[in-house]
C-alpha cells in the first residue's frame, strides 16, 4: 500500500517518468531506424544466404 499511495500522490514524478518514456522511445524506435538498418534484407534474398553470411562473419578470424 505504501508504494501505491506514493505513486498516486506523485506530481513531479509523473513528469519525470514521461520524460524517461519519451527518451526510451527515441532511443529504441527513432535511432534504430536511422543508425541500424537491416543489412541482411538489403543484401540477400534467401535465408540460406543470410545464415551463411552470419556464420562466416562470426567464425572469421581477423
Amino acid at each position: 500500500m505504501f508504494y501505491i499511495d506514493g505513486f498516486r500522490a506523485m506530481t513531479l514524478g509523473r513528469t519525470l517518468w514521461a520524460i524517461i518514456g519519451i527518451k526510451l522511445f527515441i532511443m529504441f524506435a527513432v535511432l534504430k531506424i536511422f543508425f541500424f538498418p537491416n543489412l541482411l534484407n538489403s543484401r540477400f534474398d534467401k535465408s540460406e544466404e543470410k545464415s551463411a553470411f552470419v556464420a562466416d562473419q562470426l567464425t572469421q578470424k581477423k
